[in-house]
């Protein structure tokens, strides 16, 4: 159990949830009405394959970044960084994992959708692992796109992408996560900046300051509340998502302005965590909207 419990742990298991969870709602809204047998075994191997591929892309992460971890309390505690467990192990764990989600994806789901995943993969795993999180304080705005492509792999799953409506609409998903990562990590980056200036890693609040930093997430808050609106005014969603996305959001700006002058350090974990909880249920709302409302 401890061995299993190790391994686990380098997947980041909380992260992926939502990362898949975004991925299952990109399926769900790429199929107009009750999915065809074809398409729930599509949209199981999908899944299962995206979900191998994030856990991959986890655990390289965590090897890449394994000596700027140990300098990090809200690190220092995974298992390559206490000796749990050794590089190799971890490698060859990567290595199984993206081994076992391309032969998934490519023998039973479509060529397209492995494409697509293996992309986000190196996208996230070496791109910024290893280039952009310590060259540019715009790491996480470029290298969000990889981890914002979840819906689309979700999308092809089911769809393989045969039409422009397909790339339309799932971008557009895609977007909505791009635009909220840089407030969501950015508010953590605020409260662990001096973590993130110990290991020297060219964080927005500290290689421009917290008060840059707060007026760029109020920035980005404002433009991801537009943005949350398109998904109704092209016809993805209806009236119940457009309220969920309303409400959501007017408690993201109230956050975002609130950032501008917190009451305390904490503040920024607030609305880190706050921002979490947006995104979960932001999909969850497009959920119900297309799938379980048209039949109530």
């Amino acid at each position: 159990m401890a061995t299993y419990r190790q391994y686990w742990d380098l997947t980041k298991p909380k992260v992926v949830a939502l990362i898949i969870f975004t991925a299952l709602v990109g399926m769900v809204l790429a199929i107009p009405g009750v999915p065809s047998w074809e398409q729930v075994r599509l949209g199981a191997l999908g899944f299962l394959g995206i979900w191998l591929s994030a856990s991959a892309a986890a655990a390289i992460n965590q090897l890449l970044d394994a000596k700027i971890d140990a300098q990090m309390a809200r690190t220092s505690w995974r298992p390559l960084v206490v000796g749990k467990v050794k590089p190799w192990q971890v490698l060859a764990f990567a290595g199984v994992l993206i081994v076992l989600s391309m032969t998934i994806l490519v023998v039973w789901v479509n060529v397209i959708t492995a494409i697509l995943t293996f992309a986000s993969l190196i996208g996230y795993a070496v791109i910024y692992t290893v280039y952009l999180k310590r060259a540019t304080s715009q790491n996480i705005v470029i290298g969000g796109l990889a981890g914002a492509m979840p819906p689309m792999l979700g999308w092809a799953a089911v769809t393989g992408m045969q039409t422009s409506a397909d790339w339309w609409y799932s971008a557009l998903l895609v977007l909505i996560i791009f635009i909220w990562t840089p407030p969501h990590f950015w508010a953590l980056a605020i409260f662990r900046r001096e973590d993130y200036a110990k290991a020297k890693i060219p964080m927005l609040p500290v290689t421009h300051g917290v008060v840059h930093t707060r007026k760029q997430i109020l920035a980005y808050s404002i433009v991801l509340a537009i943005i949350c609106v398109l998904p109704y005014v092209v016809g993805m969603s209806g009236p119940f998502y457009l309220g969920g996305a309303i409400i959501l959001n007017a408690v993201f700006l109230w956050y975002a302005w609130r950032m501008q002058n917190p009451p305390d350090e904490l503040f920024s974990m607030k609305m880190f965590n706050w921002s979490v909880v947006y995104l979960m249920a932001l999909f969850a709302f497009l959920l119900v909207d297309h799938w379980i409302l048209p039949w109530l």
